[in-house]
């Protein structure tokens, strides 16, 4: 590495971006604009902000006349409210009372109130029965005569006699959540009968003899520390400030990115870079570096302007205090790796576009990933663990959280894995980065048009040997998207007899049917597609041993990922009720274990990863076809582990030549995974071999003792050495990467 050509070329790079004033617009002049004019349009717009009264129907209360006041002067008692002046917030309309004789013929009165709430009349109505007055004076006198009753039999010392209590008719709101104005005039009649109901019980009470201070005997008291210490609102801008802070270094790094590869291509100025004696790896690192500079600028200029704007503006609304201080510091070390990540993500999807306007194209899907990672930490009962902590940006967020919050033993406990698994994500970044400059069919691919009739027929006329890597892709999303929509259309299984009918559904119908249908109809060869060969006559029994090894190690992985990620109780439950009445141990072999190495491997290992082979490059075959695996489970524990494994099992299926040792590891590993978890007592006293390799585990069920954990990764690790020293038939694709590399070499 020279570092000479990676400060020219950072130097030139910054100068160039500096020249254009869009880029100044849109870094420095935009984000100290930006917000004082917001929080201008806010006090502006906040004049025409006012709540306006709720359309009330009220029928039946005439006869609420000897209870405490519910309404005076055809309004809500003003005692009811809170704040006295949000009786106007309720705007009543009394139905006409119709005799009770002459009621018979007429439309019953809240089936007239329920329609009129329906056609947008009233946003809600309340309606009181005919007899609810009777009634609840009956009960009061019930409760009176108690007590009468009580104090004659405890001065003549004799039983009192019980009466048995009325059933008192319940008021009803009706009202539609379809309509947001009925949702608020719910809100505001629930509070308002919520007090009246308060005062209808001190009345009871008091005809009970009993002070209205018994069903309220003290009021609750509290103390908020954080407006004592002046830290009001950061509660809130814990949560904003850190999202707030990734998508401003993740926008800024985006449009310097597009311009610097993008927008070279356009300009004709990258082949004169490519042919300086620069390294690829110098021009990435200089590109890399300034793309940073601009992110990092971007974003602390929007967080500024933010801050400012929120002490003046914000920090005047009730309960919401001014950003604190602290969020320089945090901010200041989270903002680095951050803007390293996105800033390799984003020069390595620009160098893969065509143009501008291409590149300006990635940046929604770039989004689409990012933002829930961001938000994830924003919803309850989201906080900082081990298991978060290693989810790549939420980590990053709920770190900061936590720091911004003043939770500093979190912050310690949990930053190793959280810097960790950002530096592996920048390292990987910006290793994508460097293989996308050198390649040069990234580089200088041609703009096209794109006819969707010629390429459909194209695809049919043209047919490889192989599937193309578009064709693996957009089959392992058509299995994703059809696999999760089923999920929803299909009932959820009662029984291992329905789980049994919907696991081989999925398997067949969602799995395996677009896999050979695409197999068919895009490739001409399904016997190299589907990796239909003899494999070596020792291959068979060293994928069963490599699958019997491997099983502890990955038992022991399970059990780790169960602590990370524990499932819900609602799933347990669910799980249980199912396996609870299996009809026997191969029944269920048959349904985990056979059908899912046949469908999943020639589906994954078949025809994706076929296609993933034109990569070039033998193990990103491996691990994006593995990934695809991973997310057809549908429970993420499952997810995680599936697709681990899946690189094994891809490994042996490149390494081979063939689906076969794939479809017996899988099923051997399966047919291990449903065994151990029938182990019972009783049958580890049965057989002793049992007992020496299991104990029981902490979350219950058996787990393999830690000796035979580590005795097995030893055999497995032995086992994939000799399936490394397979001769493997290589694409088209890596033999010429693997010339590429040799010619570097010799250079």
């Amino acid at each position: 590495m020279n570092w000479s050509n990676v400060r020219l070329i950072l130097s030139r790079e910054i100068r160039d971006q500096f020249r254009d004033r869009r880029t100044l617009f849109m870094i420095v002049v935009l984000p100290l604009l930006l917000y004082p004019l917001l929080g201008m349009s806010f006090f502006q717009i906040s004049q025409f902000i006012e709540e306006h009264p709720s359309k009330v129907l009220v029928i039946g209360a005439k006869d609420l006349i000897d209870l405490p006041p519910l309404v005076e002067n055809r309004q809500f008692a003003q005692s009811l409210f809170g704040d006295p002046k949000r009786d106007r917030l309720l705007d009543l309309y009394f139905a006409p009372d119709e005799p009770r004789e002459n009621n018979e013929g007429l439309p019953d009165p809240r089936e007239q109130a329920r329609n009129a709430v329906q056609a947008g009349e009233y946003e809600a109505a309340l309606y009181f029965p005919p007899d609810f007055a009777e009634r609840l004076e009956a009960f009061r006198q019930v409760i009176q005569r108690r007590a009468e009753l009580a104090g004659r039999s405890a001065a003549e010392d004799e039983p009192a006699e019980a009466d048995v209590p009325l059933q008192i008719p319940s008021p009803e709101i009706i009202y539609t959540t379809a309509n947001e104005q009925s949702q608020i005039a719910f809100a505001r009649l629930s509070g308002v009968l919520r007090r009246w109901t308060e005062e209808v019980g001190k009345t009871n009470l008091a005809a009970g003899g009993i002070p209205a201070s018994a069903a309220k005997p003290f009021q609750l008291e509290a103390a908020d520390l954080a407006a004592e210490e002046g830290k009001a609102g950061v509660a809130m801008w814990s949560k904003i400030l850190p999202v707030l802070l990734l998508i401003w270094a993740l926008t800024g790094a985006f449009y310097p990115a597009v311009d610097l590869c993008a927008g070279e291509k356009e300009r004709g100025t990258l082949e004169t870079l490519l042919s300086s004696p620069a390294e690829r790896s110098e021009i990435v690192l200089g590109k890399l570096v300034t793309i940073m500079l601009f992110s990092m600028i971007t974003a602390v200029l929007n967080i500024v302007s933010i801050g400012i704007t929120g002490w003046v503006v914000l920090a005047r609304l009730p309960g919401f205090g001014p950003p604190p201080m602290m969020a320089v510091v945090w901010r200041s070390l989270a903002l680095v790796p951050m803007s390293a990540l996105f800033s390799a993500l984003c020069l390595a999807l620009a160098a893969f576009a065509r143009s501008t306007k291409e590149g300006q194209y990635y940046l929604m899907p770039l989004l689409l990933v990012t933002m829930p990672l961001a938000i994830l930490p924003m919803a309850p009962g989201v906080e900082l663990n081990l298991g978060n902590s290693l989810i790549p940006i939420s980590g990053v967020v709920l770190l900061l959280r936590s720091a911004l919050e003043g939770n500093y033993w979190q912050v310690v406990q949990f930053f190793p894995p959280v810097a960790a698994v950002t530096l592996a994500g920048c390292l990987l970044a910006i290793r994508w980065a460097v293989d996308q400059f050198n390649a040069e069919s990234v580089l200088f691919r041609e703009s096209e048009r794109l006819d969707v009739g010629l390429w459909f027929v194209h695809l049919l006329r043209d047919r490889q040997p192989t599937p193309t890597v578009a064709g693996a892709v957009f089959c392992g999303v058509v299995i994703l998207l059809v696999r999760f929509f089923m999920s929803f259309a299909l009932p959820q299984p009662a029984d291992f007899r329905d789980f049994a009918v919907l696991a081989v559904v999925t398997q067949l119908v969602i799995i395996a049917t677009p896999a050979l249908l695409m197999t068919i109809m895009l490739t001409s060869s399904p016997r190299r597609t589907l990796l239909l060969n003899r494999p070596a006559w020792l291959a068979l029994p060293a994928a069963g041993l490599l699958a019997v090894a491997l099983h502890p190690a990955v038992n022991a992985l399970q059990v780790a990922v169960m602590r990370l990620y524990p499932l819900n109780n609602e799933l347990k439950e669910a799980l249980g009720e199912v396996f609870k009445e299996a009809p026997g141990f191969w029944h269920v072999i048959l349904v985990l274990a056979l059908v899912p190495a046949v469908c999943e491997e020639l589906a994954f290992r078949g025809f994706i990863l076929s296609g993933f082979r034109h990569l070039g490059h033998k193990w990103r075959a491996i691990i994006y076809s593995s990934l695809l695996f991973g997310l057809a489970h549908a429970v993420f524990q499952q997810s995680l582990i599936a697709c681990l494994v899946g690189v094994v099992i891809g490994y042996v299926a490149v390494q081979t030549g063939s689906i076969l040792p794939a479809m017996v590891f899988h099923m051997i590993h399966n047919t291990l995974g449903v065994a151990v978890g029938m182990v019972t007592p009783q049958l580890l006293a049965r057989w002793p071999v049992i007992r020496a390799l299991m104990t029981p585990g902490q979350e219950g069920g058996y787990v393999y003792k830690w000796p035979v954990v580590f005795v097995s990764a030893f055999l497995a690790f032995l086992l994939l050495g000799w399936f490394s020293r397979l001769r493997y038939l290589k694409s088209d694709e890596e033999r010429l990467q693997d010339a590429i590399r040799e010619g570097w070499l010799k250079d």
